[in-house]
């Protein structure tokens, strides 16, 4: 598919990090539409970008090759119902959490190729992750346009079964809130050490930022092996950490995560 015409429902922060990713990236903000019924967060996105604004989502979306559904889950239903009556067969992608496939494609009339995505708010600053999967209407030409829009902000991972897109959203979806925790931890642990708090702060944000670099290109079970010496500082806290079971921690706040995604996409689909 050559020069797609992409139509972004909703105009959000996540609408804007996908817009602004794939600008950067090159893609001709002519060919991209947004709609959104806050006029004045519509009009600001189109003055960044220079996209086109669209009052009309309904007309917009039957001349796109992909809609993006970026719209909150509660609202789903409403906006995609709007727009079952489309006559041509675009390419849908939603970016709403909890949301399944199979519900998105019957509020939308039945037999569309949808690409349910959960990404992350890293994404803001294009460094996400996102988990997508796609349903048996999205050929290989349509799953990859979706692989190249969400590649805009980030890493994308495809699962085969969306049962699988749970466990995503305990682990990346949600993510960025543990690692947010633990920074915030270890800075308060830097001030009762004595530290000031500003450079408590920064320490313990630069530290997250240099150990996640390093663990992009190594396996992070080494680099820890490596850095902790016998009978040294670090063994000393990694023991303290595995006395109180840090992984038995992680374990379960992410199933409580996980649990709770899949309540919500049943609460979700019937509407409650």
């Amino acid at each position: 598919m050559n020069e797609p015409t992409l139509c972004f429902i909703g105009a959000g922060n996540m609408a804007s990090a996908m817009i602004g990713g794939l600008i950067a990236g090159g893609f001709a903000p002519s060919r991209i539409t947004a709609c959104d019924i806050d006029a004045s967060a519509l009009q600001r996105l189109a003055g960044q970008f220079g996209i086109l604004p669209a009052q009309d989502a309904q007309q917009a979306a039957r001349s796109a090759d992909c809609v993006i559904l970026a719209v909150k889950p509660q609202v789903m239903q409403k906006v995609c119902t709007s727009l079952d009556d489309i006559a041509h067969q675009p390419l849908f992608i939603s970016i709403a959490a909890g949301l399944r496939s199979t519900d998105i494609d019957r509020w939308l009339g039945g037999n569309r190729a949808v690409v349910r995505c959960m990404p992350n708010t890293p994404a803001l600053v294009r460094l996400g992750a996102s988990g997508l999967f796609a349903n048996d209407r999205v050929d290989t030409v349509r799953k990859d346009l979706a692989e190249s829009i969400m590649h805009s902000t980030g890493i994308t991972v495809w699962v085969d079964d969306e049962a699988q897109l749970d466990a995503v959203t305990a682990i990346s979806g949600s993510g960025p809130a543990y690692f947010f925790l633990f920074i915030e931890a270890l800075q308060q642990a830097g001030q009762d050490l004595g530290l000031e708090p500003r450079t408590a702060q920064a320490l313990a944000r630069q530290t997250a930022l240099g150990a996640a670099t390093m663990a992009l290109d190594a396996d992070a079970a080494d680099l820890r092996r490596k850095v902790t010496s016998p009978g040294g500082t670090t063994e000393q806290a990694i023991a303290s950490f595995s006395r109180d079971g840090l992984s038995e921690c992680v374990a379960r706040a992410t199933r409580a995560a996980y649990d709770r995604s899949v309540e919500l996409a049943d609460v979700l689909a019937r509407g409650d």
